[in-house]
């Protein structure tokens, strides 16, 4: 039994879902949601938490900056909690209600911009907020996820690690694209130890990340509309588009057989059914990053009314 002192200090790598027996798709789910922050984004934050402490750029007494649609928002109310710092969450209405509760029962400031920055859109408005605090405010560091170098780093020092652990033969990889931090660890990482991996990034449709046309999103996680400066496509082998309302219904299957998870994941797990289906030649092994959990999501993706309202 684990004994940790810091609630950042817990967090399982290890357990994988074979969806091939329950649901029929030849796919094992890396499940990244069981720690205290609810989602992959623990470990980004903690690297780029730990970075910033070791380069001097974070000293006792600061406070933590950071523009996020919430999980990286959950994970740095989390970290900072526990570590003695103050946290600024800058979010848009796109955050929803109960990831906007838990940042501030968990004691950060929470700041809402609802005024687009022209074609860089409420992301683009949550960034240049980040930076006219930190203009204001000689002892506010902003982490800066999208062109962080460490966002990537946490993974390819432990997510790529822990799957080529337990799938050392893996052929295919799916992971979702929102900041692109785990996408990128993990495809620098396979770069170097298993090339002939098949790193497939899985993005929401409305999206630039890739190219695609912007348009109005409603769940939070996946997708982007600005480019992160993280972001090297030359890692990337395929991307798969998957639209919110198969995000929806891959989030409710799943939710049938037991397993609540987030709008993130059902984005992954559907795009990856997806272009399993379409695959054509002999057996695979294949893997997909499960990002999230569903509680986040039960007054959206999980209610009724709500889908009905914007998918019927």
């Amino acid at each position: 039994m684990p004994i940790i002192a810091r609630a950042d200090e817990f967090n399982t790598s290890d357990l994988f879902v074979d969806l091939a027996e329950g649901f029929g798709i030849p796919l094992y789910l890396k499940c990244e949601g069981f720690n205290f922050a609810g989602s992959i984004k623990l470990k980004a934050a903690q690297e780029m938490v730990e970075s910033a402490e070791r380069r001097g750029l974070l000293r006792p007494g600061d406070t933590i900056v950071e523009s996020s649609s919430g999980n990286v928002g959950v994970a740095l109310s989390t970290i900072a909690a526990g570590r003695g710092y103050r946290f600024v969450c800058i979010i848009d209405p796109h955050c929803n209600e109960t990831i906007r509760r838990q940042m501030i029962a968990l004691g950060a400031e929470v700041h809402l911009v609802t005024e687009p920055d022209g074609p860089r859109g409420l992301v683009g408005a949550r960034i240049a907020h980040a930076r006219a605090l930190c203009a204001r405010h000689d002892d506010y560091v902003w982490l800066n996820q999208y062109d962080n170098p460490d966002n990537w780093a946490a993974h390819a020092q432990s997510t790529g690690p822990e799957i080529v652990k337990q799938f050392p033969d893996v052929d295919v990889l799916f992971i979702g694209a929102g900041t692109t931090g785990t996408v990128m660890g993990c495809a620098r990482y396979f770069r170097e130890y298993r090339p002939q991996t098949r790193i497939v990034a899985v993005d929401a449709a409305g999206s630039s990340l890739f190219g695609g046309e912007p348009k109005l999103r409603r769940i939070p996680g996946l997708g982007n509309r600005i480019k992160p400066g993280i972001l090297d496509t030359s890692f990337i082998d395929e991307v798969v588009v998957v639209e919110e309302a198969e995000t929806v219904r891959m989030c409710r299957r799943l939710a049938r057989r037991g397993f609540l998870l987030g709008g993130s994941t059902g984005t992954v797990v559907s795009g990856a059914a997806r272009w399993l289906a379409g695959y054509v030649g002999g057996p695979l092994i294949s893997v997909a990053v499960s990002p999230d959990l569903g509680s986040h999501y039960l007054e959206t993706i999980y209610r009724d009314e709500w889908v009905h309202q914007y998918f019927a």
